[in-house]
């Protein structure tokens, strides 16, 4: 019997729809639940690992022990913060890439419609009792919403912008996809992309090549009036330049989600400048995945791409070198 191994604690109703996924056919183990040689024993029977940090589920000799495996399959989309390079060379590793998709594109979309209608800026208007009923705001219909990495999250933002009349201009390894798209291009096109949106979203994952890839020279391309939404990692952009650009521009909008220093990936939240005191920025502390019951629909996806190795069938979302040799430096 072929079989998987879980390294993280599962509740009752998720076993229960991961070995619905799964089938009759694979026996799944649960490491938690195990210790000493049953535990050892089940990771080397495994084909397969499920993981969410393995640099916290698993200890240095059973990291030793996982050559043999076809697949390690992360929960998360985003395992920069997993190290990585405690994990044998050979063995494919997946992000779940798309797990959270949907609930973050509404989040983005959000943050677009409220700098757009200045729904934070003028709620501290009216507490300061300035009633700026014909103060302009934006209409979606006609923008241009640019999204720096088109893969799970960028369709699905993609998706609900094109329902609200924006154009979409979008930016993948590849420059090309099957989607419904105005403008395709590849990480070469990029000051093409910074140039013509009027909201930007970033949506790729944090490697050698994307950090500090927003700085004050792409800032500078950007329009004076734009909105940089950035759902992805805060490392991407330079936050000194970031903050530099938002005083010189005040009708420039910062939608931030994710930051540059953050509880779960380094133990605190901190920044080095007050963004917060800003009135055009828009703040949310990284919760754009956090939608009730979207877990279970995160896991059924992870364990679809587990079964693929189970039915012979390539993996999906499988993270390339610079992802692999980056994540947690």
């Amino acid at each position: 019997m072929t079989h998987l191994a879980v390294s993280f604690e599962i509740g009752t109703d998720d076993r229960r729809r991961l070995e619905d996924v799964m089938g009759p056919q694979v026996s799944v183990a649960y490491l938690p639940d195990l210790c000493g040689a049953a535990r050892a024993e089940a990771l080397a029977a495994a084909s397969v690992l499920f993981a969410r940090n393995t640099g916290k589920e698993l200890d240095d000799a059973e990291h030793g022990r996982l050559g043999h495996l076809s697949l390690i399959q992360f929960f998360s989309a985003g395992i920069d913060y997993v190290p990585l390079h405690r994990l044998p060379a050979a063995v494919p590793i997946a992000a779940n890439g798309g797990a959270f998709a949907e609930p973050m594109a509404e989040h983005a979309l959000a943050m677009i419609l409220a700098g757009a209608k200045r729904l934070v800026v003028e709620h501290a208007n009216l507490s300061r009792g300035e009633f700026n009923q014909f103060t302009p705001t934006r209409m979606l219909q006609g923008m241009t919403v640019g999204i720096l990495g088109f893969g799970g999250i960028g369709v699905a933002t993609a998706k609900l912008c094109k329902a609200l009349g924006l154009e979409v201009y979008a930016i993948n390894r590849r420059g090309r996809t099957d989607q419904t798209v105005d403008w395709m291009g590849t990480p070469d096109d990029l000051d093409t992309l910074l140039g013509a949106s009027d909201a930007l979203v970033l949506s790729v994952p944090l490697t050698a090549r994307s950090k500090g890839l927003i700085g004050g020279r792409e800032l500078a391309l950007m329009k004076p009036d734009a909105m940089l939404v950035n759902l992805a990692r805060g490392e991407i952009v330079d936050e000194t330049a970031l903050f530099a650009h938002l005083k010189a521009n005040p009708a420039f909008i910062a939608c931030i989600d994710a930051w540059w220093i953050e509880p779960v990936r380094h133990g605190e939240f901190r920044m080095q400048h007050p963004f917060l005191d800003l009135p055009n920025v828009i703040a949310s502390p990284h919760n754009s995945a956090s939608v009730g019951g979207w877990r279970s629909v995160a896991l059924e996806r992870a364990a679809e791409n587990c079964r693929r190795v189970f039915h012979d069938e390539t993996p999906l979302h499988l993270i390339g070198a610079d992802e692999r040799s980056y994540a947690n430096p």
